[in-house]
This record gives C-alpha cells, structure tokens and sequence, in this order.
C-alpha cells in the first residue's frame, strides 16, 4: 500500500469517527427530554427544571433593553389612537354639570401635544398628564356691572357714532367754508380752532355741530356764527373753496376727536371778528392775535 493510499483511508477514518461521536453526543443530549411510555405510544414533555426555568428569566449576556422610564415612552400612532379614542369614549358621557364638551378634533390634540412638549421632550405621556392637570383660567375684564356703567355712560352703536363723525365734519367745512373761505390756510385754522375751543369749554355746547348753530333756532342773526341764522342757503357755491374747506374740517376733526390740540391759537381763544367791523364786546376780552383779515380774543 503506497503513502497516499494510506493517507486517504486515515481520512476517511477519522471523518467517520467524528460522525459518530456527534451521533452519541445528540443521543445523549435529547435523551432527558421525553420518555417513552411503556404501554402507549404518547411522548409525554418533561417540566422544566427550576434551575433551568432561574437561568431563562436572566438577561442575555451583553448589552441589554432596559424599560423606559414612565413618562419616556415615544408617541406612536397606536398610542395616540388609543388615546383618541378613549377620549371620545370619556366625552359621550355627561357626567358634570357644564354642559357638553366640545369635539375633540385634531386641532385641539395638537393643541395638547404641543403644551406637554413645552416641559421637554414631546411625549405621550407628558402631552397628556399637561392638559389633564386645572388651567388657571383669567377671570374676564368686561363683567355685567361694568357693561351696564358703559351703556349708562353713553354707549352707542358704531353706526350711530360714524354718523356723528359725518356730521362733525360737515358742519366744521360748513363753518370754515362760510366764514373763512377767503382765507389763507392758517386764517381758516384759527377760526376753526375757536370752534374746537368752544366744543371743549363748558360753556358752550359739546359738539361741533352744537356750537356752530347754536341759538339759530332763535331767529336771524340771533346765532354765534352769521351764515348759520341769516336766512340763506349754505349749500357751497364755490367747489374748490369748498374742497379745502372739507379737507381741513377733516384733519381738524381727527385732532379734535383724539384730544389733540388744534396749534393756531391756545384754548382760551373763544372769539374772534373781521377787521372790518369793531363790535363792542371787543373792549371787554384779551386780544389774542390777528390772522389774515381776524382777530381772535380770549375771555379776561
């Protein structure tokens, strides 16, 4: 027999050898898992050994899942359905004595997820435990006493106000359009500063309107202003004098609404007449100043 004869029939030997030492070592291994019966054919499983059973509830050796932390749960769609419907489930029932709730729509759970990730982290758990706990609601500032004092104080309707301001306007160009049309532009500022300084004296009346026709239901010339009582129209005639005249009456109201004041003449000027006439009255007031062909007087 030659060298390489030999050499196979050891490999083949030894090949067969190790087949058979695993066929020994599985027989012996499988043989404590189930016995035989000796009178029937069923192959009935052994208990696991308590030793076997302690070793199985051990973690695996490296690196292990440990539990999340509660509250660290991620917010998954199962959870956030589960939630959803459990929260519907909750709102079918009345059970206090506010009246229903509203609809919980994706709106308002966005609303909730959103103040429990303020608190760090967006989760499911702290979205939910944040809107769960009371929200310090502020009390209203408008309450029914002090609703009820507005009214008495001379509440009114925004119609009714923007028909005040019209009006306002209106008789304010009227004014400066009748009695200063001629006037430069600061001529007609100053008069219709007299009339603002009257609106806010309580000596007059308390509207524009007010104090330009006041005493004109009295007869002619019986009036504080002479267009507003003579017996003529005072539909303008003249367009561009009546444009300015609308346009000033317009910035001198805004001033006048808002409180501002009016800067051609101070407050206390409440009179003023042409330099063409030289009324009595005249004597007995400041003189103020003259503007274009007025002069304007502040009571002593």
């Amino acid at each position: 027999m030659t060298a390489a004869w030999r050499k196979k029939i050891l490999r083949i030997a030894s090949q067969a050898a190790a087949l058979a030492a695993t066929v020994m070592v599985a027989g012996v291994i499988a043989s404590p898992l189930a016995v035989k019966a000796s009178d029937t054919n069923v192959v009935i499983p052994l208990s696991v050994p308590d030793t076997v059973a302690k070793v199985r509830t051990q973690p695996a050796l490296g690196a292990t899942a440990m539990p999340l932390a509660p509250g660290q749960q991620p917010l998954t769609e199962a959870l956030l359905a589960n939630y959803v419907k459990r929260q519907q489930e909750l709102r079918s029932v009345e059970v206090s004595l506010d009246g229903p709730h509203a609809p919980l729509n994706a709106q308002m759970l966005m609303g909730y997820i959103a103040r429990g990730s303020l608190s760090g982290g967006n989760t499911a758990l702290s979205a939910i435990d944040s809107f769960m706990a009371p929200i310090a609601r502020p009390q209203p500032s408008v309450t029914a006493d002090v609703l009820a004092a507005y009214i008495e104080s001379g509440y009114q309707p925004t119609a009714k106000r923007v028909e005040i301001a019209n009006n306002e306007r209106e008789c304010l160009a009227q004014a400066i359009y009748h009695e200063a049309r001629g006037e430069s532009a600061a001529g007609q500022l100053a008069v219709a500063n007299v009339i603002v300084n009257r609106a806010r004296s309580e000596r007059y009346p308390s509207s524009l309107c007010g104090v330009i026709y006041q005493n004109a239901d009295k007869g002619r010339y019986r009036c504080q202003f002479t267009f507003a009582c003579d017996g003529r129209a005072d539909a303008p005639r003249e367009r561009q004098a009546w444009a300015r005249s609308t346009g000033l009456a317009e910035k001198i109201y805004a001033d006048y609404a808002t409180g501002e004041e009016i800067g051609a003449l101070p407050r206390s000027a409440l009179f003023y007449h042409t330099t063409a006439v030289s009324p009595s009255w005249s004597h007995t007031y400041s003189r103020v100043a003259q503007v274009g062909a007025h002069i304007f007087y502040s009571p002593n």
